[in-house]
């Protein structure tokens, strides 16, 4: 661990002591974290464990497959500080049939499902024909409609084509994030007039995310969430190595940094912002 590492895990052990002391209650939400993943496999238990010592209250596991949504429901119900997410990523809608989604239905009345998704557009990978993820993600948005759950968005090179389906698809019901954001101010403005919410990860702490530092910096707060995408987008200090929940506080801090506000402002608000949209 590096110098500037160790020194911001002590003062997180600091923070976490004192917020008990003054009686805050609220700490950290990874509003999207994949700890599902194989490469928690050696460790998950411990980890998911050590949370709450680190400051980290809660964390949003979202599936990307059935076989996943499975996993994260599992997780969910064995841990109090999971709750899941169910839906198919735009990489595997090439093999979704309508009784994946009858499957997603069954799945979603499991107690502490909170969210469909991840789902959305991919045009950076293409690994599912663009038709194809469309036509997936607007089902996928008509199941959360009907299941009056909020959705989580995966939007890579795809700006325009998710928005339009979101607007084309609007209702009252219809809210949710934009998961990992990567798009610029205006778009999410436009998103934030739609009702949902903008999410932050990793790449915000990278010294050339002058975009995604420009829409934190300018977005209110209080349309803002936190997240990791574990295993994936380790931020810095840490790059190079597995990502993991821990590291939502470097997000959280590089946001207070921008916005010239306290790191326990980020976190309570982003914490509030987690709890009301996934009604946690």
């Amino acid at each position: 661990m590096s110098q500037n590492a160790g020194l911001c895990t002590i003062i997180s052990h600091f923070e976490t002591a004192l917020f008990k002391i003054l009686g805050v209650i609220n700490m950290l939400i990874d509003s999207h974290a994949h700890l599902d993943d194989s490469r928690f496999d050696k460790d998950r238990e411990q980890l998911i464990k050590d949370l709450g010592n680190n400051n980290i209250e809660l964390i949003i596991n979202p599936g990307s497959d059935v076989a996943t949504s499975v996993k994260a429901v599992s997780l969910a119900q064995k841990h109090e500080n999971i709750y899941a997410a169910i839906g198919v990523h735009p990489h595997e809608v090439e093999d979704m049939e309508d009784e994946t989604i009858e499957l997603l239905r069954s799945l979603s009345k499991k107690d502490k499902v909170v969210a469909i998704g991840e789902i959305g557009l991919d045009y950076y990978y293409d690994n599912s024909p663009r038709e194809l993820q469309k036509k997936w993600f607007r089902e996928q948005i008509k199941l959360a409609k009907e299941l009056d759950l909020p959705i989580i968005i995966h939007d890579r090179d795809a700006h325009q084509d998710t928005y339009d389906i979101i607007k084309e698809l609007k209702d009252d019901s219809l809210r949710g994030v934009l998961h990992c954001y990567s798009g610029g101010v205006e778009l999410a403005r436009e998103f934030i007039k739609l009702g949902f919410y903008i999410s932050f990860a990793g790449p915000i702490t990278f010294k050339n995310a002058k975009v995604s530092k420009l829409v934190a910096k300018e977005i209110p707060l209080e349309k803002m969430l936190i997240e990791t995408d574990s295993p994936y987008l380790t931020p810095h200090p840490h790059r190079g190595k597995r990502n993991e929940p821990l590291y939502v506080r470097f997000v959280a801090g590089e946001i207070a940094q921008l916005k010239g506000i306290s790191f326990e402002e980020v976190m309570n608000i982003t914490n509030k912002n987690a709890r009301e949209l996934f009604g946690i």
